[in-house]
């Protein structure tokens, strides 16, 4: 979750500097700084998952250690748990967690006021519709993510369920890093071209096959007849 959130945070600066500077996106965004920001993302989440990894390992479970869910979230492992001092351990692990995915929140929030006000300047509207439209499939996954991530969070006790949760935990947890390269990608004009033609491929391989089928189904009563 946390290295999702960091890789959606560093698109939002991606998209900053290329709207709100773009001369200067050489410069910030060169081939080394996307390296390093990628590798602290990566590097962010694995010693976040790290830690509660060991930690809830180490928790003596005295309910049993059946879950009824896909993953092995925390809050159900905690149910779980007789440990009064795992458990808070795990809490301020959660709070860490949390402080930090907040303020990849402000900056995400901090980052589309400026791009707004910067598209908003754009004297054409073909500009203004451009720089939107790039905006856009950024703006569509992080909501996904942050509103399935707080409602799987903060929703009642009274509405939990196994099959709720289970859909949830799928929306903000698969979801997003499965639609990132497709929906990002969709922006390269050269994959455009490449599943435009694999598609136009496919479908006049397949309508050759289905007339040579037909062909050969016309043919096939006449060629059985022995020849005389």
């Amino acid at each position: 979750m946390s290295a999702e959130f960091s890789l959606l945070t560093i698109m939002c600066y991606d998209r900053y500097v290329a709207i709100c500077k773009p001369l200067h996106y050489g410069t910030l965004l060169g081939s080394r700084a996307c390296a390093h920001m990628a590798a602290a993302a990566w590097a962010t989440g694995f010693l976040t998952a790290l830690l509660h990894t060991v930690n809830t390992f180490s928790l003596p479970l005295c309910q049993g250690n059946a879950l009824g869910q896909f993953f092995c979230e925390i809050p159900h492992i905690l149910k779980l748990s007789c440990s009064h001092s795992g458990y808070l351990r795990e809490t301020g692990f959660i709070v860490v967690s949390v402080c930090l995915v907040f303020g990849c929140f402000v900056f995400i929030v901090f980052s589309y006021v400026q791009i707004f006000r910067a598209v908003l300047r754009i004297p054409s509207q073909q500009g203004r519709h451009k720089a939107f439209s790039t905006c856009l499939p950024h703006l569509v996954v992080v909501s996904l993510f942050v509103s399935t991530a707080a409602f799987s969070d903060l929703k009642p006790p009274s509405i939990s369920s196994p099959s709720l949760d289970l859909i949830v935990s799928v929306l903000y947890s698969v979801v997003p890093p499965a639609l990132n390269p497709f929906i990002y990608s969709l922006r390269n004009q050269e994959l455009k071209d490449a599943i435009w033609k694999m598609m136009t491929g496919c479908f006049s391989r397949a309508t050759t096959c289905l007339f040579s089928s037909a062909e050969y189904s016309l043919c096939s009563p006449f060629l059985a007849q022995p020849a005389f």
